[in-house]
């Protein structure tokens, strides 16, 4: 949930005064390595090594993700923690889980332990597939759906959102506006009294969001077990479809099908960030990822790339991202593919001589119907939603969460470096995505491609992991499940250090985050405090910081004339300029 006010900086206010009142306080070798190409999948080259010592890394690290995999779940069954907010009603009713009260170290060790092996076996996996390693990604997809099934019928963890969700859709379903409505002024309704965090901060999420919250409502009732059962299932449906778009996007080359289902459907911490804590995040990357693969799926019927997408393709991947936009403002960051895509086709379309047909009328219509038509769905959605549905989104820009680099700058109690005001903070986020994002639109590279494809619709997806990453790696304020929409992006691009960075973020942001709620409504124990005190407000920025510093190194020594692993030989044709 991206908050008005951040909710770690609250409790380190009142930590940092308890604190005060007691005294107490709670290579170049890697450049050759990356840009050497990667042999095709199940394929060796000469002076690399062979499948065997790939095949061992990859079934070791399937083994740890699974590990980590059973871990998170484990935590979601031994049912209401530290980890995991109680949920009303009668334990007969879905979702299901044990009512054991475990430890909140017990909790804590198994999500540190989830992450850690789910971290390494994602790791090994890469590491594997870089050196030729091949799986079936049709077992990895009915892995992934199976784990995803298992946490929709658990109560979602990691997180207390959800509560929130039921109860803004409640306050719709009973007539209130949940834009200008909070939970504490509905003190007598069942639902609304449920939710623990942001009791005082109306819905920040877009009208498509609270049209899926209003349903589950609608479903559910008084009952906010089943309510919030209900929007489980459709983030678990949203899940699998962005899945299978991104795995029929790979269009049947196994190396790109196997990448596709490791970083996504298969991605055990995407499971438990995404799926298990019930985020409706899922949903809006999912519209995107249609919009983009609408987009980027080659037309049989139609010759391309000479002839440019179809106006009727730009208006349905208009129409896609801008629902997703309307469930999370954020995520209008992916329609940059194709519209970059489309602006260096209308760029390239001048004549090459004088008195040559020009096709830039026809490049010019295709952007303006991408657009118009994400305007129009997005800005109709927020009109119908009221006036209050921008209020939030005005003051959540304005926030810094404990766990970015910008905390080093700012937050409630100061900077750690230095305090400077949260505009010059908001000026910055913006100055380094664009710098990101000149540097990872010359340095993504390329997916190597085994069948006859389409060079724009792969360039699509480039240029939208480069403008999702560098929106990702400077904005002020971050949780560890809005990482979704960068391992969405990147899922069918090339193997690269990238993957590694994003990785290690993912990671760092995940264990940032023990629990995801506020310490003392979720029960943390005090000698437990370090966790907010010390690793998310001390520890991580800083290692944050050194990610971003490695993204940015990464990217700028990069050679756009060398090739990268697993990229195809040819320039596609839809670069933007």
């Amino acid at each position: 949930m991206t908050p008005p006010t951040g909710r770690d900086e609250r409790f380190t206010q009142a930590a940092a005064d308890r604190d005060d009142a007691s005294g107490d306080p709670r290579d170049s070798a890697v450049d050759r390595d990356d840009r050497a190409a990667a042999p095709p999948a199940g394929t060796t080259t000469p002076g690399r090594p062979t499948a065997r010592g790939g095949d061992r890394r990859g079934v070791a690290g399937l083994c740890l993700s699974a590990g980590g995999l059973g871990c998170f779940l484990l935590t979601a069954l031994l049912g209401p923690s530290v980890m995991e907010p109680a949920l009303p009603g009668a334990a007969s009713r879905p979702p299901y889980s044990l009512t054991g009260h475990p430890s909140p170290y017990l909790v804590i060790a198994l999500t540190v332990a989830g992450v850690v092996l789910s971290g390494g076996g994602l790791a090994l996996c890469f590491l594997a597939a870089r050196g030729g390693w091949t799986f079936r990604p049709r077992l990895l997809l009915v892995a992934g759906a199976i784990a995803a099934g298992a946490f929709a019928l658990m109560p979602p963890v990691g997180s207390a959102d959800h509560l929130n969700y039921a109860a803004y859709g409640r306050m719709a379903v009973t007539g209130n506006d949940p834009y200008a409505t909070t939970a504490r002024s509905l003190p007598a309704d069942p639902v609304t009294r449920a939710v623990q965090d942001w009791r005082d901060t109306p819905t920040v999420y877009g009208p498509i969001a609270t049209a899926q919250q209003t349903f589950a409502s609608l479903i559910g009732g008084t009952s906010v077990r089943l309510t919030v059962f209900v929007m489980s299932l459709t983030n678990v449906m949203a899940f699998l479809a962005a899945g299978l778009l991104l795995y029929r996007s790979a269009r049947g080359d196994p190396g790109r099908e196997l990448r596709a289902a490791l970083l996504w459907t298969a991605n055990p911490l995407l499971l438990f960030e995404l799926v298990g804590g019930a985020h409706n995040d899922v949903l809006a990357i999912a519209f995107a990822v249609a919009g983009l693969a609408v987009f980027a799926m080659p037309d049989p019927l139609r010759p391309r790339p000479q002839e440019g997408r179809t106006l009727s393709r730009c208006v349905a991947a208009g129409v896609l991202i801008g629902a997703g936009a309307a469930i999370k403002i954020n995520v209008a960051i992916a329609g940059g593919g194709p519209f970059l895509v489309l602006v260096s086709e209308w760029w390239r379309a001048r004549p090459a001589e004088p008195g040559q047909r020009s096709g830039r009328w026809p490049a010019a219509a295709r952007v303006a119907a991408l657009c118009v038509s994400a305007a129009a769905v997005a800005g109709l959605a927020y009109l119908i939603a009221g006036p209050h549905s921008f209020d939030q989104l005005s003051r959540a820009s304005k926030s810094v969460s404990l766990a970015t680099p910008w905390h080093l700058l700012a937050g409630a109690t100061g900077g750690l470096i230095v305090t400077v005001s949260r505009s010059t903070v908001q000026i910055g986020s913006v100055v380094l995505t664009l710098v990101l994002a000149v540097l990872l639109l010359r340095a993504l590279p390329r997916p190597q491609v085994h069948v006859l494809t389409d060079p724009i619709g792969d360039e699509t997806f480039r240029v939208a992991a480069a403008l999702a990453l560098a929106w990702l790696f400077a904005a002020p304020y971050a949780l560890p499940w809005y990482d979704g929409l960068g391992w969405a992006t990147i899922a069918l691009l090339a193997w690269s250090r990238f993957d590694w960075i994003l990785l290690a973020r993912t990671c760092v942001l995940a264990l940032a985050y023990l629990p995801a709620r506020d310490p003392r409504l979720a029960g943390l124990p005090h000698d437990l405090d370090w966790l907010i005190t010390v690793v998310r407000a001390q520890v991580t920025p800083w290692v944050l910081t050194l990610t971003l510093i490695a993204l940015i190194v990464a990217a700028a020594r990069w050679s756009p004339r060398a090739r990268a692993p697993g990229c195809s030989p040819r320039a596609p044709a839809g670069s933007p300029p």
